[in-house]
C-alpha cells in the first residue's frame, strides 16, 4: 500500500482536526485511552491511520529508532500555571512534527509504571520535566539508559540537566522589596512545600529581603501551603489569627494569593487598604481578580519553547551543556499593593 505523501508532515493538530477534538484529547486518547469514551478513543484512532501520522510517522524513524513523540511530565495538570509552559513546548515540537504527550505527577502512584514503560522501551524520544519530581529511580540501574531529558520551571542542580527556569531568589527578594518600599514591616510569607527547591529559593528571597532592612524574621509569618487556592485561604486564616497579624503578604504562587484574598474580603479586610498582597507567576487570572494581583510575572511560554528547543538540539546530536539557561522575571505592579498605613487606634 502507498504511504500518503503528505504523512510526513503529518502533526498532533492535524489528528486533532481530523477527529474534530482538542490536541488534549488526543494526547489522552493516544497516552491514557482508558479517560476517554470508547466513541472519543475510535475517533482519534480513525484520524491517527487517515492523516498517517502514527504508521507513516513511526515507519519514516523507525532506522533511527525515533517515535517523534515527547512525555510532558507535569506536577499537576489542574494548576493553570502550567498551561502556558506547554503551550510553549506543544508548538514548538509540533513545528518540528513531534507529538506531545503529557503525564500528570499528581497521580503519580498510579502512572508511574506507565511513564517508566515509555521511557525503558523507547516509546518516547524524550522527556520535559516541568517538577523535580520525577516518575523513575535515576540511580536505579536498570534506569539509566534512559532518552534525553530537560528541565523547565523548576532547577534541582543534583539532577545534572539541562535546564530553563527563572531565577527565584531574585525575583521573590524584589517582591517583598517593593513591599518595604510601600513602608511595610509586618509582612508574611505564604510559601510552597519545603521540599521543592523553588520553594526554598522563594523563601531565601523573602528571608534575604527582610534581612536587608534590619528586620527580624518571624517563623509563625511563614506558612506553608501547596500552591492551592484553599491552601492560601487557610495560611490566611492561620496568620491572621496571630497576636499581632501581618499587614502585607508575599505568596509563592497566584493560586494561593487569590485564595488569601478572597479570604481577607470574607474576614472584612480590604486589600489593598488593610492588607498588600504579592502574588507569583502571573496566571491569567491574577489580572482579572478584584483588586487586579501585583504578582512576578514569568515568560511561561518561553520557558517551556526554550526547554523544547533544548530537548530538540539533544536528539539532533548536538551537545547541550547540562546546567541553568536563566529567563528573566519581572514584578508588575497592580492594584493589590498600597502603602503601608498607621492603624486607627
Amino acid at each position: 500500500m502507498e504511504q500518503n505523501p503528505q504523512a510526513s508532515a503529518a502533526t498532533m493538530k492535524d489528528v486533532a482536526e481530523k477527529a474534530g477534538v482538542s490536541t488534549a484529547t488526543v494526547s489522552r486518547a493516544l497516552m491514557n485511552p482508558e479517560k476517554v469514551s470508547a466513541a472519543t478513543r475510535q475517533k482519534v484512532e480513525q484520524a491517527v491511520i487517515a492523516v498517517g501520522y502514527a504508521s507513516h510517522g513511526l515507519a519514516r524513524n523507525a532506522r533511527r529508532g525515533e517515535t517523534q513523540t515527547i512525555l510532558v511530565i507535569v506536577p499537576d495538570i489542574c494548576d493553570p500555571f502550567f498551561s502556558e509552559i506547554i503551550r510553549g513546548v506543544e508548538v514548538t515540537a509540533a513545528q518540528e512534527g513531534y507529538l506531545v504527550l503529557i503525564g500528570d505527577c499528581a497521580h503519580q502512584n498510579q502512572q508511574e509504571k506507565t511513564f517508566l514503560d515509555l521511557l525503558l522501551t523507547r516509546q518516547i524520544d524524550g522527556m520535559v520535566l516541568l517538577g523535580s519530581r520525577i516518575p523513575f529511580d535515576p540511580v536505579n540501574e536498570e534506569q539509566r539508559n534512559l532518552p534525553p531529558m530537560v528541565m523547565a520551571n523548576e532547577f534541582a542542580p543534583e539532577m545534572a540537566l539541562p535546564t530553563v527556569h527563572i531565577d527565584n531568589l531574585t525575583a521573590a527578594f524584589e517582591a517583598v522589596n517593593h513591599l518595604l518600599q510601600l513602608g511595610h514591616r509586618q509582612i508574611a510569607c505564604i510559601a510552597g512545600p519545603e521540599e521543592m527547591p523553588l520553594c526554598q529559593y522563594r523563601t531565601q528571597g523573602y528571608i534575604q529581603a527582610l534581612r536587608r532592612s534590619n528586620l527580624t524574621v518571624d517563623p509563625t509569618y511563614i506558612v506553608r501551603g501547596d500552591f492551592s487556592f484553599e491552601a492560601g485561604a487557610q495560611a490566611l486564616k492561620q496568620l491572621m489569627s496571630l497576636p499581632q497579624p501581618p499587614r502585607a503578604l508575599f505568596c509563592h504562587s497566584d493560586m494561593m494569593a487569590l485564595g488569601a484574598m478572597n479570604q481577607a474580603k470574607r474576614l472584612g479586610l480590604r486589600v489593598p487598604q488593610d492588607l498588600s498582597i504579592v502574588g507569583f507567576d502571573d496566571i491569567e487570572l491574577s489580572r482579572y481578580c478584584e483588586p487586579p494581583l501585583t504578582t512576578v510575572t514569568q515568560p511561561r511560554y518561553q520557558i517551556g519553547r526554550e526547554a523544547m528547543l533544548l530537548l530538540l538540539d539533544e536528539l539532533q546530536g548536538k551537545r547541550v551543556n547540562n546546567g541553568s539557561r536563566l529567563l528573566d522575571a519581572e514584578l508588575t505592579v497592580r492594584g493589590s499593593t498600597a502603602p503601608e498605613k498607621k492603624r486607627e487606634k
